[in-house]
C-alpha cells in the first residue's frame, strides 16, 4: 500500500491492525483518480476512512483538505501515522466519530467536492449514507460535488433517490466504484 502520485509519491502506508478494514488496491485507486482527474484545491470527506489511503492520495495530488472519519480507534491512529509519514498532516483533519453522527452534526456547515464512502462490507451502510445525503445533498456537497461509493459488487443494488443519480459504475475484480452526482435542477 503506497501513495501513487503527487508530493508524497512512493510513501508506504501502514495498515490498520487486524482485518477490520479492506484497503483499496493500488490499481483501483489509480483508476479512481484517472476518472476524477484533477483534485487540486478540492475539499474531501473520507467516510469510514480505514487507513486513510484514498484521502491521503487526494492530498498528495493537491487537494486542499480532507476530513477523515472513522469510529475505530486503531483506524484513527493509523490515519494519523500515515499523515505523519507522508508529511500531509497539516491538510488532513482526523475525526473519531460514527459516520452518521458526523453527518448529522455537520449538515449545512461543511461542503465537500467529493464524499468518499468505503464502509464495512455487507451491512447496507453505503445505502444508508446515500439516503441521508440524498435528503439534502447541498448540506454536504458543493454544487458540482459527487459521492463515490466503494463496495463489493455483490452488495450493489439500484437505489431510488430523489436528488442524486448514478452517473458511472466501474468494477475491478471484487471492488465496485459507484459515482453519484446531484440531479440537475430543471
Amino acid at each position: 500500500m503506497r501513495v501513487i502520485s503527487g508530493s508524497a509519491r512512493g510513501s508506504r502506508l501502514k495498515r490498520v491492525p487486524g482485518d477490520s478494514t479492506r484497503p483499496i488496491m493500488d490499481k483501483v485507486k489509480e483508476s479512481l483518480f484517472n476518472i476524477l482527474g484533477k483534485v487540486e484545491g478540492e475539499t474531501w470527506l473520507d467516510l469510514f476512512a480505514g487507513t486513510g489511503q484514498v484521502g491521503i492520495e487526494a492530498l498528495s495530488r493537491g487537494a486542499k483538505e480532507v476530513v477523515f472519519i472513522d469510529k475505530v480507534r486503531p483506524a484513527i491512529q493509523t490515519i494519523q501515522a500515515n499523515l505523519q509519514t507522508t508529511g500531509l498532516q497539516a491538510r488532513g483533519r482526523v475525526v473519531q466519530a460514527d459516520a452518521f453522527d458526523y453527518l448529522a452534526r455537520t449538515a449545512g456547515n461543511a461542503r465537500f467536492h467529493l464524499i468518499y464512502v468505503a464502509p464495512p462490507q455487507y451491512l447496507g451502510l453505503w445505502q444508508k449514507v446515500m439516503v441521508v445525503v440524498d435528503e439534502r445533498p447541498s448540506a454536504w456537497l458543493s454544487p458540482a460535488g459527487i459521492v463515490v461509493i466503494q463496495i463489493d459488487p455483490k452488495e450493489y443494488e439500484p437505489l431510488t433517490l430523489q436528488n442524486l443519480m448514478l452517473t458511472d459504475s466501474r468494477t475491478y475484480g471484487n471492488t465496485q466504484l459507484c459515482f453519484y452526482e446531484q440531479t440537475p435542477v430543471e
